[in-house]
């Protein structure tokens, strides 16, 4: 069938992709993938771009949608990386994996005398390595563990156990622990043994064992598990133990669970002793198996899980703990829900040996119900592994080729997830396989458990193919364990466990632990420095990651979107990028991020942007240019930037501003392309006169130059380079079109060798540089080799003209013939094409024309006729036209039952009005029956139809009642159909809803679920959680006919969940959840409000919430805002406030209200309010002073920053010496320092100087000197020490002189003591106070004196910054930084470390830097580790330094070695540090000290020697240490193969073995051999070995045309040629054939003996070859031959000869003839109606039987209306044109055998 264009299928897709293999060389290897698509694609395997092919070693198996490749035997020339293609019409994919062939482990050397021993492992200075890990053990309770480990290294590692990732002090029960340390046995290391004195259930568990030094870090592990005895448990020796913590005492919990679904049980119990648990059901002890896991969750709960649930898993499950204190139960009661539609007959558990098959079989109640079949999860998809079988209602999964891993749980499924459950066991060596997939957390410890038919095997752990290593592998009789202790991510893998043939495997998936990626980088800067540069700076993040990391730069252009890495780099600091950076001219910007192994940071911007410009220098300059006369000579050169440059030809300038452009009118052309950084110049069709041109270039920066060179050009071909392989068909139109680099240069044309000459069917013609032949209606004999051939050079065509293909036009099916014996059977098959030869094939033989097989042809039809079908005519018959076939069955039945289906007896149940069909199928279309229903016809009505169909009847029921029941029969002769037909009313069905129907409703609401039924009357039950409802006032249950209501008038929360309605045989689910109801913002109903407020003022946000107690947010400008004194928020009712009593300009802003659905906005200005005076109040009174005195003039605004305007009298006031105006935040000062008459007057404020604005006047009057007096008194001052003090006074007259006295002491000024005066101010400052200037200060002034109190306080000395924790590197020096609120005297503040002051240490020093204090560590190391701290007497700050190894560089690479096959190879490096311990590998493989293997460290260098290198030594060699890996190439160069000895001259008999050897001077090398001077390949006959050394070319059965010359090859070289001669195998009778004489009917057999075995021979039977099949049996056994003849006939009667070869022998075959006898006799009487034709058959015992045909006893002759026919042994009479007279008796007699018909004629 093909895809039409609107079905194009779906591409291939991988499943599952290969995975990398390694293996030993000799060893197996096996890549397997999944691939789908439709339709199904191709698969084909190539390696290095070629398609691999099956061979000896070589095979593809395919299992449905899974293919592999398997490589037996494999060599280290297998090593490649394998492509799998997969390739259908809808596309194209592919998948690759690696396959890695290791040399097998030499065998270990003998040690020498005089050779020191290696050390043993672990004895150097380096990581701990383990000499002997602990064993996995299974034991029973109560008996002793010992559990031990010996670990070596230097220095001496430290050891301590784990159990189940806890140390053994934090796991709750462990007094019966104890450790037993000891010295490791045979060299320096230790060990530590864990005895575990008797045993407890919950000791079971994975222990693992820890060894760390300096140098780092080894873990292995093993798996405990304590069993319980079969007899009682022994007591507890504890004492006193604590008491199991019991449950509730109670009736069981019940839990409800879907058939096929899991239910899952969780038991959580304390207790000291840790209490022992058992499950149970029913009463009896439960063992875990394939659907009842149990197992200890995470928080340490007991948890049994049973999956896919079935009827019989209902009952009371019961966890039971004890101790010896005691036991306590908990108890579920476990109820399967079953589906309304259930299986007829459920799978049954089945067994089956391993590779063997299982079968597994169920009935599903309708056979339209479609099925799936699944392993556990895993649904199955039918392959030549499970082969899925549907008959009727029968659904059957059968299992071949069973392994280990088939052994499981299977499933078959319905519709609506209806399932039957059933366990396959597959036995074998392996009782218990691996899970299927294995999930374990990074770090955590994976176990694997196999269990073995018979105990003491040996098995083999492997993962990806790789061994693993033996000290994380245990054995203990039946069981064997692996043990991976912290697993990482390399650890994941496909883990196999192989035992022989048998072989269990599982996927181990690593789930890694999340981790947060670094932070960015800080304090980025840029900065422009010296020209076309610019410094970039920037600080590490904080806190460093803990993982290395680097920074990674990158440039964008301004305005360009793309950003483009610059470099990476790891340390931060400074980083200069010149110009040579970027690519082309232009402003960048540039960011940083931090890149570690966990992700990537956010980018940080370096603010603005900095221009740079690229600098031109020579990539890849102009080379000399040599070409022919005619060509293009092209000149490029690369250059690092993009630049504008300038050609030059011969010192003239080109002008680059057009593509093309010429030199001079009528000289060279040229064109000028720039692609990037590539210029080129390209001269077209240069002349001869041209060479010696000289081309330049210039640009900035870069000249340069080349010659131009041209020869004169030898004519070769252009096209076609190859040889050209055409088809065409005849009379087709072929042009075969040779170009030549050289016009009209002369060439010539041969075919098959022989020059052609022109003709009208030949033309040859010949264009510039084209020359072509040309046949203008091709035919058959035009196919050949035609050449153009012209001056020792040649192209070649391989022409093919072939007659266009044959279709067959009709038929375009299969087409099925059914016919009865003696029937003429005609198969007829058109083609396109009358002359098209047609051959016809039965049963994959070629027909030959007979008496029996007629092929006819008339035009394009041909047919194949069977005159006279018999049964054995019957079979597959094809006509082949060309490519295309078309295609024949033809079933030839004897006519022993009218009735063709049914069978037997059919029943039919049926529902009322359903629709019922009953079929009768018949032999014949033209045959009557009659339909009966309990022993009376039928008759046809609206309600029972009659239909006839070619060979069928039925019987239609359009819908059926129930009084329909009964048995219905179709008669016809004496035969009859039985329909036994059973109606009953339908089942209940629930027409709505169809699917599971979900409902969230909010508490409350009212709450309806719906169930519309088929029938109105049937009853139904509501269930909810599996309880059946009771109607109450929350609950209300409907009914309105065939609908079924459940109501919830106002749902609670409570009232969630699922509600059954149950009708019997159909149910509706429904899951109900009842949630809160949402919180609304009720008003104002606006989601956004714009409100605008004056300043000073009050400002109140308000909205209403539902319901009432709904929870509010405020925000404003996005962030969350607190109450406060400036912010109240308030909630009363469902009203919700937000207030500032005094908002200020800056309050406004957004501000949002949000609710846990909801949010409104409010969008607040505030307006400030005209400016008006405050005070004074009232209009002041006027002011009088005395002349001299000063006069302070004051009022204040509303706003701080108002202006405002002074006049005197109206005339503005000017300030001079004697008056000045003062502004002090709202206050306006106008100050007189000593009035004089002329300040008299009236003073006016005015804010603004807009007419009208608001003002404020004083009236001044100057009276006469008033005498000295203080206008304002002191003030107590408190200030803290260090802090300056300043006491204020006025007096007046501003002149006045006043006396400072401190605790009644006159004051004197000094440095710490400063008297001023300005105008009638006096002020006395105190510098630096200190404690002791505490006291009173006293002012006098005349006869008046004022005083206050000073009080100093001591200042806190807090830290405004504190201490950061710090990260360093070993050898780095660290700075610990503080600042302080003030300067502290020295000694002020104190460093400590871990609360302890710092120890006296000359790499520790301390500054003071004003309010900085610093601590220096210089040269950190791993003992400065720690937490430092700074302390002062008010404050305290502490961070901790973390410091990290130093990190290892390497300074000298490795370095790619490339050595002969033998010699050696030395690797070196160079690291950072001294005294590194590292390791090498080569392809992987770790590296140990050897006779070929030497390493050595010193100082800074290690150095890795490898000696007696081979070929399969080539591979990646790596140093390793820590996280630094180095590695470089190794290439082993093969040395050239000879051949040592050559082959020999071979004289063979014909049909023997012929057999060349030779002999090489390595092994793995190939051997070409030739015949002839021909390649041969490998085929059934012919046969290539390689046997070490060796090669063998080997002929099977060696005929003359294998005569001739062969020569092998290596390289370059060669034996032979030899000569192979065949001699002819001379053939003789042995044993002649003897004459045989039989019965007809009876059996013949002819036996020969020849000479030779291996002869074929020719059997002929009266002058007719003989063939295999039918009545004829042909065998060979060695030099015998045998004829077997069956069923003989009397025409078989002839001469038999058998030749072989010249030799041939005779023998006769008689065949004694039996009397002939009628086999089929005619019916008693046949009815014919007037006009028709009358056939009367008959059929006798043998072929050629002659008949006679009487009627009334006189032999009818034939003639126009008698006409006799004879097919075979079938002989019919045909009457043309019946008559009424020709109705009467009629005989057929044969040899003394006859059959008499009487012929009744109805009609006129």
């Amino acid at each position: 069938m093909k895809a039409g264009s609107g079905d194009q299928g779906s591409p291939p897709c991988f499943l599952r992709f290969p995975r990398p293999v390694r293996v030993v060389s000799g060893a197996e290897a096996e890549l397997k993938c999944v691939v789908l698509g439709e339709p199904p694609p191709t698969v084909v395997w190539e390696k290095g771009g070629q398609q691999l092919e099956t061979s000896e070693r070589l095979s593809f198996p395919a299992d449905g949608a899974e293919h592999g490749l398997l490589l037996s035997g494999a060599l280290p020339t297998d090593a490649g990386v394998y492509v799998c293609r997969a390739r259908n019409a809808a596309g194209e994919a592919y998948a690759a994996a690696a396959v890695t062939v290791l040399e097998p482990p030499p065998p270990e050397p003998e040690p020498q005398p005089a050779e020191r021993p290696l050390p043993p492992p672990g004895s150097g200075e380096g990581v701990p390595v383990f000499l002997t890990g602990p064993r996995s053990q299974w034991v029973l309770r109560g008996e002793e563990v010992v559990l031990t480990c010996q670990v070596g290294g230097l220095p001496e590692p430290t050891l301590y156990w784990e159990k189940d990732g806890m140390a053994l002090d934090e796991v709750w029960d462990s007094s019966h622990f104890a450790l037993e340390p000891g010295r490791a046995e045979g060299g320096p290391g230790a060990s530590l043994a864990l005895r575990i004195l008797a045993a407890r259930l919950p000791d079971s568990g994975v222990y693992v064992c820890h060894a760390r030094n300096a140098h780092g870090h080894a873990q292995t592990g093993a798996l405990l598990q304590v069993h319980q005895p079969p007899e009682s448990p022994p007591e507890d020796p504890e004492e006193a133990p604590a008491p199991v913590v019991e449950p509730l005492k109670c009736a069981p919990k019940t839990f409800w669970v879907n058939e096929g679904k899991h239910a899952k049980f969780r038991c959580y119990v304390m207790g000291k002793p840790e209490p022992e648990i058992e499950w149970h059901w029913e009463g009896r002890p439960l063992l875990p198996d394939r659907r009842r896991l149990m197992y200890r969750d995470r928080d340490g709960g007991f948890v049994l899980k049973v999956l896919y649930c079935q009827a019989k898993d209902r009952g009371l499950y019961v966890c039971a703990a004890r101790n010896s204190a005691g036991q306590t139960l908990s108890a579920v009661q476990l109820h399967v829900k079953e589906p309304r539609l259930r299986f007829t007959r459920p799978l049954q558990d089945v067994e089956g040996r391993e590779h063997g098959i299982a079968v597994l079989e169920c009935k599903v109640p309708n056979s339209r119900i479609p099925t799936a079949w699944f392993r556990e999860d895993q649904r199955l998809l039918p392959c030549h592994k499970y082969e899925q079988i549907e008959e009727g209602t029968v659904r059957r999964l059968i299992i071949h080729r069973l392994k280990a891993d088939d052994d499981g749980v299977y499933l078959c499924e319905m519709r609506s997830r209806v399932r039957t459950v059933a366990n396959v066991t597959v036995k074998g060596p392996i009782v218990k396989r691996l899970p299927r997939k294995l999930d374990v957390l990074e770090g955590e410890n994976a176990v694997l458990l196999v269990e073995t038919q018979e105990a003491g095997v040996e098995g083999h752990w492997s993962r990806d193919g790789e061994e693993l290593p033996a000290t994380c592998q245990s054995s203990s009789g039946h069981m064997h364990a692996l043990v991976l202790p912290g697993v990482t991510r390399e650890d994941a893998g496909e883990v196999t466990f192989s035992l022989g043939n048998s072989r269990t495997t599982t996927l181990l998936r690593v789930k890694c632990v999340k981790h947060s990626p670094p932070g960015p980088p800080v304090l980025a800067e840029m900065f422009k420095g010296h020209k076309n540069t610019v410094l970039l700076t920037w600080k590490p993040p904080e806190p460093a990651p803990e993982t290395p990391f680097i920074y990674r730069l990158e440039r964008q252009e301004v305005g360009s979107e793309d950003w483009i890495q610059c470099f990476s780099i790891e340390k931060a600091g400074a980083v200069e990028v010149p110009g040579d950076c970027v690519p082309s001219e232009g402003d960048y910007r540039f960011r940083v991020c931090t890149v570690s192994e966990h992700g990537r940071s956010p980018h940080v911007v370096f603010h603005g942007s900095a221009h740079l410009v690229p600098t031109a220098r020579l990539v890849a300059g102009l080379e000399d240019v040599q070409v022919y006369d005619g060509e293009d000579a092209v000149f490029s050169l690369d250059l690092s930037t993009i630049i504008q440059g300038t050609w030059f030809l011969n010192g003239e300038e080109l002008k680059s501003n057009e593509p093309e452009g010429q030199v001079a009118p009528g000289a060279l052309r040229y064109r000028v392309e720039q692609k990037g950084l590539q210029h080129r110049l390209i001269l077209q069709a240069v002349k001869h006169q041209d060479s010696g041109a000289l081309v330049g270039f210039s640009c900035p920066g870069v000249q340069d130059s080349a010659a131009l060179t041209i020869q004169e050009s030898p004519v070769h071909i252009l096209n076609p380079q190859d040889k050209v392989s055409l088809t065409f068909t005849t009379s087709e139109r072929v042009v075969l079109t040779c170009e030549l680099s050289r016009a009209d240069f002369p060439a010539i044309w041969y075919k098959d060798g022989q020059k052609v000459e022109e003709s009208e069917s030949l033309v040859v013609k010949v264009d510039g540089r084209k020359h072509r032949l040309i046949l203008p209606k091709a035919e058959v004999r035009d196919s050949g080799e035609f050449e153009c051939r012209t001056e020792g050079v040649s192209a070649f065509f391989d022409v093919t003209i072939q007659d266009p293909p044959v279709h067959i036009v009709d038929p375009r099916e299969h087409v099925f013939v059914h016919a009865i014996t003696s029937e003429c059977v005609m198969l007829t098959c058109e083609v396109d094409r009358e002359d098209a030869p047609v051959r016809w094939y039965k049963d994959g033989q070629e027909v030959e024309e007979s008496d029996f097989i007629m092929l006819e042809s008339e035009g394009p039809h041909h047919r194949l006729v069977l005159p006279a079908a018999q049964p054995s005519d019957g079979g597959e018959f094809q006509c082949v036209a060309g490519e295309e076939r078309a295609y024949f069955t033809v079933t030839i039945t004897d006519v022993s039952s009218w009735i063709v289906y049914p069978s037997g007896k059919v029943y039919v149940a049926a529902v009322r009005l359903e629709r019922v069909v009953l079929t009768c199928e018949l032999f014949r279309p033209w045959a009557e029956v009659r339909w009966t229903k309990d022993g009376e016809e039928v008759v046809e009505s609206p309600a029972l139809l009659l239909q006839k169909e070619d060979t069928v009847r039925r019987l239609v029921l359009p819908a059926v009642q129930l009084e329909d029941s009964g048995e219905y029969l179709c008669e016809i002769d004496d035969e009859s159909a039985s329909f036994t037909v059973t109606v009953t009313e339908p089942p209940v069905r629930i027409i709505y809803p169809r699917d599971e129907v979900t409902l969230i409703a909010v508490t409350l609401e009212c709450v309806v679920l719906m169930c519309e039924l088929s029938r109105e009357d049937a009853p139904v039950r509501w269930y909810k959680d599996g309880l059946e409802v009771e109607e109450s006032e929350a609950l209300v249950l409907e009914r309105d006919g065939p609908r079924c209501r459940l109501v919830l008038p106002a749902a609670l929360p409570e009232d969630g969940g699922e509600f059954v309605c149950d009708a019997g045989d159909d149910s509706a689910f429904f899951t109900v959840t009842v949630t809160a109801p949402p919180e609304r913002i009720v008003h104002p109903a606006a989601r956004c409000l714009d409100l605008q407020f004056g300043t000073p003022g009050r400002v109140e946000l308000r909205c209403e919430v539902a319901p009432a107690g709904s929870q509010v947010r405020w925000y404003k400008d996005g962030l969350e805002v607190e109450a406060s004194e400036a912010l109240q928020l308030g909630a009363e009712g469902p009203a919700r406030t937000l207030t500032l009593p005094h908002a200020q300009p800056e309050d406004a802003g957004e501000y949002v209200c949000e609710t846990r659905d909801e949010a409104i906005t409010f969008n607040v200005s505030l307006a400030e309010s005209p400016v008006q005076f405050l005070a004074p109040e009232a209009a002041p009174s006027p002011l009088c002073v005395a002349p001299g005195e000063p006069v302070v003039l004051s009022c204040e605004l509303s706003r701080a920053g108002a202006p405002v305007f002074w006049s005197h009298n109206g005339r503005p006031v000017q300030e001079d010496e004697g008056l000045e105006l003062h502004t002090e935040g709202p206050r306006r000062v106008l100050c007189i320092r000593a009035t004089g008459l002329a300040h008299a007057g009236l003073y006016t404020c005015q804010a603004g100087a807009a007419p009208g604005a608001p003002s404020v006047s004083f009236t001044v009057q100057v009276a006469e000197p008033l005498p000295v007096k203080l206008v304002s008194e002191l003030t107590p001052l408190t200030v803290h020490e260090g802090d300056d003090a300043t006491f204020r006074c006025e007096v007046s007259p501003p002149d006045a002189d006043v006396t400072w006295l401190r605790n009644g002491a006159v004051v004197t000024p000094g440095p710490q003591l400063e008297m001023a005066q300005n105008g009638s101010s006096r002020t006395l400052t105190l510098r630096s106070c200190q404690l002791g200037d505490s006291g009173t200060v006293t002012v006098q002034a005349g006869s008046t004196a004022t005083s206050a109190r000073l009080h100093v306080r001591e200042t806190e000395l807090l830290f405004l910054r504190r201490l950061q924790d710090v990260r360093a590197e070993e050898g780095q020096d660290v700075c610990l930084e503080v600042e302080t609120g003030r300067v502290g005297a020295a000694g002020a503040v104190r460093w400590v470390r871990g609360g302890e002051p710092l120890p006296q240490d000359s790499r520790l020093s301390m500054a003071q830097d004003g309010h900085i204090h610093r601590l220096f560590i210089h040269g950190v190391i791993l003992a400065d580790q720690g937490t430092y701290g700074c302390e002062s007497h008010h404050d305290r700050t502490l961070a901790r330094l973390s410091v990290r190894p130093r990190q290892l560089k390497v300074l000298r690479p490795l370095e790619d070695v490339t050595v002969s096959e033998g010699g050696s190879a030395t690797f070196q490096l160079e690291l950072s540090q001294e005294g590194v311990t590292g390791e090498w590998a080569r392809g992987g493989i770790r590296l140990q000290p050897g006779p070929k293997c030497h390493i050595d460290a010193e100082g800074h260098t290690h150095r890795l020697v490898l000696n007696g290198l081979g070929l399969a030594d080539s591979g990646c060699v790596s140093f390793t240490v820590d996280s630094l890996r180095c590695a470089a190439r190794l290439t082993v160069r093969e040395v050239p193969v000879t051949i040592v000895r050559g082959p020999q001259d071979l004289e063979v008999t014909e049909g023997d073995t012929a057999t060349f050897e030779c002999e090489l001077s390595q092994t793995l090398a190939d051997v070409t051999w030739e015949k002839d001077g021909r390649a041969l390949t490998p085929s059934p006959r012919l046969r290539l070995q390689a046997l070490g050394t060796r090669r063998l070319l080997q002929l099977r059965r060696c005929s003359p045309s294998d005569a001739g010359t062969y020569s092998c090859a290596v390289g370059t070289a060669c034996a032979g040629p030899v000569r192979l001669t065949v001699r002819e195998r001379t053939v003789a009778v042995l044993s002649e054939l003897r004459s045989v004489s039989a019965r007809e009917g009876d059996g013949a057999t002819f036996e020969c003996t020849v000479s030779e075995a291996e002869t074929a021979g020719r059997w002929e039977l009266g002058g007719r070859p003989l063939r295999p099949g039918g009545r004829v049996r042909i065998r060979q056994e060695g030099k015998k031959h045998i004829l077997v003849l069956s069923e003989l006939r009397a025409e078989d009667a002839g001469e038999v000869r058998f030749q072989a070869g010249p030799a041939q022998s005779l023998a006769l075959l008689e065949v004694e003839a039996l009397p002939l006898q009628m086999c089929r006799r005619p019916p008693l009487e046949k009815t014919v109606l007037v006009g028709r034709r009358a056939v009367l058959e008959v059929t006798v015992s043998r072929l050629g039987g002659h008949v006679c045909w009487l009627r009334e006893g006189v032999e009818l002759c034939p003639g126009d209306k008698y006409e006799m026919r004879s097919h075979g042994p079938t002989h019919s009479l045909v009457i043309h044109d019946v008559r009424p007279e020709d109705q009467g008796a009629y005989c057929c007699q044969a040899g003394q055998d006859s059959a008499h018909t009487r012929l009744l004629v109805e009609g006129n």
